[in-house]
């Protein structure tokens, strides 16, 4: 397939138009799990819980910015957390923005240097059946079948 083709399988199918309220969507998703304290913040943190309960990840965030584009340790990890959600059905996304994302997050980013990588964890009774969580399952299933395994998605502003 070719990029213009790809490019209107994506018009057709609106994929450009659902970025923003991809967005939105992860940022509601990622203030109620704060709220409910169901949040797991940094990469060594998040691949113990994904070691020890699996089954208790529901989302996953990947943020990196310019600063750490480089950082090959980084990268490896990435790697290693996206195999590791793609064999569990962990939907996942990545950010470019770090610091929107700490300043969604909230003070448990602040408390780990390493804040590239959070889990929407814990998931009480109820919480698969969020509307944020669902429109952004839904998002993650429709770009990996035009083959964005882990789509990069836009915060919004505040």
């Amino acid at each position: 397939m070719t990029f213009e083709e790809l490019r209107r399988q994506e018009s057709a199918a609106g994929v450009g138009e659902r970025m923003p309220s991809a967005g939105i969507a992860l940022q509601d998703l990622l203030v109620s799990a704060r709220k409910q304290d169901c949040l797991t913040v940094g990469v060594y943190e998040s691949a113990k819980v994904m070691n020890l309960d699996p089954d208790s990840v529901a989302f996953c965030v990947l943020a990196t910015d310019e600063e750490f584009e480089c950082d090959i340790a980084l990268q490896i990890h990435f790697t290693l957390i996206q195999a590791f959600c793609f064999d569990n059905d962990i939907s996942i996304v990545r950010v470019t923005d770090m610091q929107r994302l700490a300043d969604i997050v909230g003070p448990k980013s602040r408390e780990l240097d390493d804040a590239h990588c959070v889990l929407v964890t814990n998931p009480a009774s109820g919480w698969r059946q969020d509307p944020a969580l669902a429109q952004l399952s839904v998002f993650c299933e429709e770009r990996r079948g035009v083959c964005d395994w882990v789509p990069v998605v836009p915060l919004p502003d505040r």
